[in-house]
């Protein structure tokens, strides 16, 4: 019986969660807090072992992914696949003037993903799921019967934790939210999917 055991981390907090901007695939930078987090998180996994890393391309997961990994020799990699939704024109604005010009959009950007279109140059649901999902899918049957660490971004983690519970699109906004530097974890077994963890922060609570 083989078991993969994958352990899903979304960023620190950044900057531009404390001013409430929208980032997808732009940036921001870890706050002293976002830096904290991630060094509980650290704390909390030193004990175990970890044959690899995934991370997200951007800095600010790319950093928590680097503070978790401290002087560890474990293989790294950059994957660009497992980059936060394209927000299109909404990147780096602050969310009350999102809502303001586009509330419909907004409102099914988190509450009906099957109805929301992006505002300029953006990504749909179906559009990430397509990028994040086969790399997934390649990571979990390249590295079978181990333990690895994905460090990636809030909708991100909602699309793949949609995906090990097997639902359809419109179920992922019924889920709970994936907050800054939480853990979940999933073990896959003979193709069948269990969830430990979903979006755990007790480590810096």
């Amino acid at each position: 019986m083989i078991q993969t055991t994958i352990y899903l981390i979304r960023h620190g907090q950044t900057e531009w969660n404390l001013e409430t901007r929208m980032q997808g695939h732009k940036d921001s930078p870890l706050t002293k807090l976002g830096i904290i987090q991630a060094q509980k998180l650290h704390d909390r996994l030193i004990n175990e072992k970890f044959h690899l890393i995934y991370s997200s391309k951007s800095k600010r997961a790319y950093d928590t992914a680097k503070i978790i990994q401290g002087n560890q020799n474990i293989p790294f990699h950059i994957c660009k696949e497992l980059k936060e939704i394209n927000m299109g024109e909404w990147e780096g604005m602050k969310q009350i003037d999102i809502i303001n010009k586009y509330s419909k959009a907004w409102n099914n950007f988190w509450n009906n993903p099957i109805k929301y279109s992006p505002t300029g140059e953006g990504e749909s649901y179906p559009n990430l799921k397509n990028r994040v999902i086969p790399a997934l899918e390649n990571i979990i049957n390249s590295n079978q019967g181990k333990n690895i660490i994905i460090v990636t971004h809030r909708i991100t983690l909602k699309v793949i934790m949609s995906y090990f519970k097997n639902q359809d699109m419109h179920e992922i906004c019924n889920n709970p939210d994936i907050d800054p530097a939480s853990l979940s974890k999933i073990c896959i077994c003979n193709g069948t999917y269990k969830i430990l963890l979903h979006g755990d922060t007790s480590h810096y609570k």
